[in-house]
């Protein structure tokens, strides 16, 4: 959406931070060659997994027509603020842009994030352009990257915006919303240990998928309506698909990991009905 004011400038990047990739310059010294995407995530929080195809793809595109893409991890789990967790953890996604580890959250409070994600897209010359908070808005946050551009250069030819990549970001689509996720722990503060509780856990759901965030390494069965689903083996602490579905609907998922494993959510995807 389009903020309510023409002149919120664009905070900057504080000192110290620890980077996956090359550092980049201030805000203002971004700014001043383009507009500037700053994008907010978790890597092992499923809604921040699903916009970053996308982030990706506009980071791709538009680079050469002078936009910048930054990420910044927000640890929502203690294991988001370790260096070389997340740096193999947004390899394993296909990250390639820069991305700030704010391990204190406090660039996330100074942005006023409402939760995992939120995108704050800079004009060229550090205005705020464009804010969204969430999944979604895809088409729209790619017309405005390419207003922004065309301020710059009003010739420049630019692509046609990106198809959906899913059937359920189609501008207009009907989609049913998924079960809440849920905390086998019990909450935000523990995750569920494989083997002092119990060795499996169970989760009945609705949805059109299903993904785990994970701690540890190991081999994950996965059983999916009482019928095994394959076992994944999980190289490190991250975000997880266990099955997804055509349709949105009613299931049970079963997980069973190795012993001292820890699963700290089990989350679903909205699906069409």
């Amino acid at each position: 959406m389009r903020p309510g004011r023409d002149n919120i400038a664009a905070p900057d990047l504080p000192a110290g931070l620890a980077w996956i990739g090359a550092e980049p310059d201030s805000m203002p010294a971004l700014t001043a060659g383009g507009p500037a995407i700053v994008h907010f995530l978790d890597f092992a929080q499923l809604n921040s997994v699903r916009t970053l195809p996308y982030l990706s793809e506009w980071a791709r595109r538009y680079a050469a027509a002078g936009l910048s893409v930054i990420g910044v991890q927000a640890p929502r789990f203690p294991f988001g603020a370790e260096r070389e967790v997340v740096a193999a953890g947004l390899g394993r996604l296909g990250v390639e842009f820069p991305v700030a580890i704010d391990a204190e959250r406090e660039l996330w409070g100074t942005y006023g994030c409402e939760g995992w994600p939120s995108l704050f897209l800079w004009s060229l010359g550090g205005a705020l352009s464009w804010v969204h908070f969430g999944e979604g808005e895809y088409h729209g946050t790619e017309i405005a990257i390419q207003e922004e551009l065309r301020e710059a250069d009003a010739l420049r030819p630019l692509p046609d915006p990106m198809a959906p990549l899913r059937p359920e970001d189609a501008p207009g689509a009907r989609v049913m919303a998924p079960s809440a996720e849920v905390f086998p722990g019990g909450g935000w503060e523990r995750p569920w240990i494989a083997g002092e509780e119990a060795d499996e856990l169970v989760v009945e759901y609705e949805g059109g998928g299903v993904w785990a965030t994970v701690e540890g390494r190991g081999a994950l069965a996965v059983e999916v309506d009482g019928e095994a689903h394959g076992t994944l083996e999980i190289p490190g602490p991250g975000i997880y698909e266990l099955a997804t579905h055509e349709r949105h609907g009613a299931h049970r998922v079963a997980l069973i990991p190795e012993a001292g494993m820890s699963v700290w959510t089990v989350s679903f995807d909205p699906g069409l009905p």
